[in-house]
Order: C-alpha cells, then structure tokens, then sequence
C-alpha cells in the first residue's frame, strides 16, 4: 500500500497540470502541452530502472539496522539518476525547438514548457530515491509530504497562471505562456518535495545523505556550451550532431571527474 500510495501521487502530479491547464488555455495549447510532456517523460523512465538495485540493499540492510550503508547507497543511486537525468533533460531541451519541431512547426511553441518538465524530472530525483527507503521507514509522513506537493503543485500552478497576462507577451502567446507556468509549477512542487524527503530519510537514518557532487557543475557547463553552438547548425544536423555530442560531452565529464572508483567497478561490471 505505501509503495502504491507513492506511485498514485507521482502519476498524479503528471496529471494535475494537463488538468488545470485545461480549465485556462485552448485545446490546442493542451495538447502542444501533452505532446512536450511525452518528450519529457524519457528521462522519468531512468528512475524505475534503478529499483531493482536499490530496494534489495535498502531493505536488507533496513534488517540489520545498518543505517551507515542505506544512506551511502541512496546518494550514490540519487547522483547518478540525477547525472543521467540532466544529461537527457540538456540534450533535448537545448535544441528544445528542433526536437519539438519535428512533431510539428505548431509545437515549437511549447518548447518552453517541454524544458520546465525535463527540469522537473531532474528535480524529483532525489524525492524518488528517498522514497525507497521512506515507504519502509516513515510511510506515512512520506504520503503527507506527497500530498503537500500536489496541493502545492496546484496553488503554484494557479498563482502563476494568474501572473502570465502581466508579463509583456502577445496575447496570442498568452496560452503558450500559461502552459510554461503550469509546468513551472510542477518542477518548483517536486522541488520542495524532494528537500523535504531527504531531509526527513537523513533524520530517520541519524547520518547525511550526499546525493549532490560538484562535478555537475562543470559538465552541465560544457554540455551547454556545446548545445549553444550545435543551435547555430541547420536544424537537421542540430539534432542528427548536436545531441549525441552534448550527451555525450557531458558524460564523458561525469565518469572522468564525476564517478569514483566504487562507481566505475560498479558500472564495468
């Protein structure tokens, strides 16, 4: 029932936004916005992926009261689904307009929203990892913190969509913009999810929990850099070219300087 109770507000927050951007904007722009949200969905693939590694050493070690190792093992599984996450969110939301493109010149509009939901994804990372060990821990206060985050989610989306028509944009990109919003909304509410479910998984394990490693910085860096110069190329080779050389900049960043030798035996193997 907890690991269920997880997965019905995650399927959830991915709901609420179509469903409250529905009630403001057109058809049209509803489904420029669920064709972004598809997009963005490869990256959110990732975390499941991982669930086979971590939910056997979570609970096994939960048995033997080995508190020390699940809170290494959560970082060290955080980090790389985060890693992999931001590596795909920059490869398809930098050339966000050729990739959106290719469905249709009228979906170019919702590349916007397209790069607040690959963020988004990037953001509920840690939440996700967490919550491997809270639905055994604290499977309560993680489905409060849960809910707290799909209320949130829909205050944020409402304030933001009421702020869109004082922005200096045309009117007839007044939709486009609230579709943005919407999306914004989710990635500040999976955001504040995410803390919130760290901190709570560190305090119930008495040790920290390091998900984040400075070698993001620099390989974030370097795969914009290549993204901006890959948008100069026709739209063809932006994304025949220029994806595969940010992904694969960037990753090749995180295993020289990113990855330690417990990751890389890890990794080979």
């Amino acid at each position: 029932l907890p690991l269920a109770a997880a997965d019905a507000a995650e399927w959830g927050s991915r709901r609420l936004d179509l469903a409250i951007l529905g009630l403001f904007a057109s058809p049209a722009v509803v489904g420029i916005y669920y064709v972004a949200q598809q997009v963005a969905s490869l990256p959110q693939k990732l975390k499941s992926s991982f669930d086979p590694i971590l939910g056997p050493v979570i609970t096994r070690n939960l048995q033997a009261k080995n508190y020390g190792e699940i809170a290494r093992q959560v970082g060290q599984v955080g980090f790389w689904i985060i890693a992999a996450q931001a590596g795909i969110a920059l490869a398809l939301g930098i050339p966000g307009e050729a990739v959106m493109g290719l469905i249709g010149p009228e979906f170019v509009g919702g590349t916007a929203a397209m790069a607040f939901l690959l963020a988004a994804e990037v953001a509920a990372a840690t939440a996700v990892v967490s919550e491997s060990a809270l639905v055994y821990m604290a499977r309560h206060r993680n489905l409060m913190i849960s809910m707290f985050m799909l209320a949130l989610q829909v205050v944020l989306s409402l304030i933001l969509i009421e702020l869109v028509p004082m922005l200096p944009i045309k009117p007839q990109y007044l939709g486009l913009a609230q579709a943005a919003a919407v999306a914004a909304a989710l990635m500040l509410a999976l955001g504040v999810a995410s803390v919130a479910k760290v901190l709570l998984l560190a305090k119930l394990l008495g040790e920290p929990i390091n998900i984040w490693r400075w070698t993001l910085l620099p390989a974030v860096a370097t795969a914009i850099l290549i993204g901006v110069g890959a948008t100069q190329l026709p739209e063809w080779a932006e994304l025949a070219l220029g994806i595969p050389a940010i992904l694969g900049v960037y990753l090749w960043v995180i295993w020289r300087w990113g990855f330690g030798p417990e990751d890389r035996v890890l990794f080979k193997r």
